[in-house]
């Protein structure tokens, strides 16, 4: 039996109502006449509850969890990641120190103090960058120096190493690297450093990484057993028996679909929002394409630097031997000439006997035991 999203969202606008107000408003039917048909139908499926909202948009996103509009909310979404009591104190600044061109793989990025004086970073991308451990290490890196130059500054000669706090980096995937996908079973990802030998430091860099795309097809199959996957499924499952079922056992989790709806409600503004997600993601996928060439030619050069030092090396290899066949090459002319040299003088001195060429042959023959045509060569 198919679920109408309608029933539980009344506000939800019929496709038909929809595409009238598009079709009497120019502006607006240029900017969908603009898009491929996929993305038309892909538009009008989320405003008409055919799919869930895509709340991992960024614009959506910071309406439903700005940790500034809706702090209760956002301390929840965190506390459920972290697997611990958590709350916001602060937003901070969080891009002043990325490269632009980073940036444009990011939906959204939003870093916070926390009440304890740790600072949680939570960044989701669309696309995966590559290399997201040497990435998620140096950004975490350079988040722990910027508390650390903060908090020195604040506390001036009162400051000590107890005062610089955690360092949590959060990332959830849509599309997430390569890598994650060989733990078919697993979409949360927690990291920490840790002692070989059980002594136990606090080195203060935490990371969680999350799959949306893995826990999507994990909950196909699976029912919401915890609030951590409750909101997981908010941000990563679009399909309306899904949704039903998160609201039914998360009441509280309707109000943020009825404010999804609601923005849904005022055409403009989210045709203007669709329209940069779909910008953005073209933005993406050429970025990824890329850094995928970036690595490909990379690897590319390793290989033919790899296959560079082997012929050097079968050069060397040849040159030896070269050296080699042209040293026995030497000898055996020697050889030769010594060979000769010999054959001669016992010719002569046999001649000198008298003895005829067939006799010197026959004796030539059994003396070196060569061919009677090899000796007649030296008559």
């Amino acid at each position: 039996m198919e679920v109408k999203l309608k029933k539980y969202f009344p506000m939800i606008r019929e496709r038909k109502e929809l595409l009238a107000e598009i079709e009497e408003n120019e502006a607006l039917r240029e900017m969908f006449a603009g898009w491929e048909r996929g993305q038309q139908e892909g538009f009008l499926d989320i405003c008409t509850g055919v799919r869930g909202l895509k709340f991992l948009q960024d614009s959506f996103f910071k309406e439903i969890l700005n940790p500034e509009y809706v702090p209760e909310r956002f301390n929840d979404f965190l506390s459920c990641l972290l697997e611990e009591k958590v709350r916001v104190l602060k937003v901070l600044a969080g891009d002043s120190v990325r490269i632009a061109d980073e940036a444009s793989l990011l939906i959204t990025d939003i870093v916070v103090e926390l009440e304890d004086g740790s600072i949680a970073n939570v960044e989701m991308q669309k696309i995966g960058y590559l290399f997201p451990g040497q990435r998620c290490a140096c950004y975490s890196a350079d988040l722990l120096l910027r508390q650390y130059k903060r908090v020195r500054s604040e506390k001036k000669k009162k400051f000590g190493y107890r005062d610089v706090k955690n360092v949590y980096t959060i990332v959830l995937f849509e599309k997430s690297p390569r890598e994650f996908h060989e733990y078919q079973d697993k979409y949360c990802h927690f990291f920490e450093q840790k002692s070989d030998t059980g002594l136990k430091l606090e080195l203060l860099q935490k990371y969680v990484l999350i799959s949306l795309d893995i826990f999507a097809r994990y909950q196909q199959n699976n029912n919401i057993s915890e609030k951590r996957e409750a909101w997981l499924t908010l941000l990563a499952c679009d399909k309306p028996e899904k949704i039903v079922a998160l609201i039914e056992k998360y009441p509280e989790f309707r109000r943020i679909y009825e404010e999804g709806y609601e923005i849904c409600r005022n055409t403009e503004r989210v045709m203007e929002m669709f329209s940069k997600e779909l910008y953005e993601l073209d933005r993406n996928t050429v970025q990824y394409m890329i850094d995928e060439q970036q690595e490909t030619l990379e690897a590319q050069r390793e290989t033919l630097d790899v296959q560079r030092e082997e012929l050097e090396a079968q050069r060397e290899t040849l040159d030896v031997q070269r050296e080699e066949l042209e040293a026995q090459r030497e000898e055996l002319d020697a050889l030769r000439e010594e060979i000769e040299r010999l054959y001669k003088g016992t010719i002569s001195m046999l001649r000198s006997l008298n003895m005829t060429d067939q006799e010197i042959t026959a004796r030539l023959c059994a003396q070196y035991r060569i061919e009677e045509k090899e000796a007649q060569k030296y008559l």
